[in-house]
């Protein structure tokens, strides 16, 4: 298999942009009532979690490019392992990089408008607040999905394998 590493990468990229995505600790404080965390979704203090009351518009887009993050991821990662299988390797294996690299940008445009926002919200309350293992999980996303999109792309390009006629004839 070509693009071994690239499937792992993109595996684990998917997984972590899915846990990022649903998951509810990007922010965490100390709090009187115990420790009060924001996610994308909900905020939690004390152990209890309701929806925002009123998300930022840069929360918005967060929440929209994480989500277009894990679609591309999974179809990445879906066309990465058609390309194991395909007479069309080389081609498949491009596609799927590029995707990869696309759901990888998502993200990592997803979290610096998170990380924008947040900062400009809190304005000088952010000094209470410190990111959580959600935020930090996506970006260690970012770079596990970029690294499969790369990871594919040197495999496409190292493959000795012809391409089939269909793809040749297209």
């Amino acid at each position: 298999m070509p693009a071994g590493g690239g499937l792992l990468c993109g595996a684990s990229g998917l997984a972590l942009l899915l846990a990022a995505t649903a998951t509810h600790f990007w922010l965490q404080r100390r709090a009187p009532g115990g420790t009060a965390s924001l996610g994308l979704w909900r905020a939690c203090l004390g152990g209890q979690c309701r929806p925002h009351p009123g998300t930022p518009a840069l929360w918005e887009a967060t929440r929209v490019l994480m989500l277009l993050s894990v679609l591309t991821a999974a179809a990445g990662l879906t066309l990465g392992l058609s390309a194991a299988a395909s007479a069309a390797r080389r081609v498949r294996a491009r596609v799927a990089g590029v995707t990869l690299l696309l759901a990888g940008l998502l993200a990592l445009l997803g979290l610096a408008a998170y990380t924008a926002g947040t900062l400009s919200l809190l304005g000088p309350a952010r000094t209470a607040w410190r990111f959580s293992w959600s935020y930090i999980l996506g970006w260690v996303a970012v770079v596990l999905t970029g690294s499969a999109g790369l990871f594919h792309l040197c495999a496409a390009a190292k493959d000795p394998s012809p391409e089939s006629s269909e793809v040749a004839g297209a």
